[in-house]
């Protein structure tokens, strides 16, 4: 499931419903991305995150079925903000479930390895120097290379 929201969302809830009645799974993992505070030493002061829409639900659900199709997964959640954001609040919730521990863990790092290079949102930061867009960055992309090289991983 992928949902692309303004509004915030609690990750512990949101993991409670992802896992709730499951006795089919053996593992889940997860990963809940936040605002931070500073970047490359500067303040932040609020992170104003953009996209289209539309485009941008297609991209993350065809990120997420490249995931299903490289793992034994038996859910994904991706939910992912735009809008105005301060610090500390959560950005971004990545949650796979399987019936082994390396499938969930390899597919949410691939599912965020992904999202940080391809999912089409543009960052712009609030320092006390003024607004600046986020450049990419090259060390994610050296870390969504790895799953490029690298086959599924199908266990059933």
């Amino acid at each position: 499931m992928v949902r692309v929201q303004a509004e915030p969302f609690d990750p512990g809830q949101e993991l409670a419903h992802f896992a709730a009645g499951r006795t089919d799974i053996g593992a889940v993992a997860s990963f809940t991305g936040f605002v931070r505070d500073t970047h490359q030493g500067e303040r932040i002061l609020a992170m104003t995150l953009e996209h289209y829409p539309g485009m941008t639900e297609r991209e993350l659900e065809r990120i997420e079925a490249e995931a299903r199709s490289r793992w034994s997964l038996d859910d994904c959640l991706v939910i992912h903000r735009y809008g105005r954001m301060l610090p500390g609040e959560p950005i971004v919730l990545v949650a796979t479930a399987s019936a082994h521990r390396a499938a969930a863990l390899d597919s949410c790092a691939f599912l965020m390895d992904w999202l940080k290079t391809k999912a089409p949102f543009w960052k712009l930061e609030e320092t006390p120097s003024g607004e600046h867009w986020v450049d990419a960055r090259e060390s994610d992309d050296i870390a969504a290379e790895r799953w490029r090289a690298r086959g599924p991983d199908r266990v059933k």
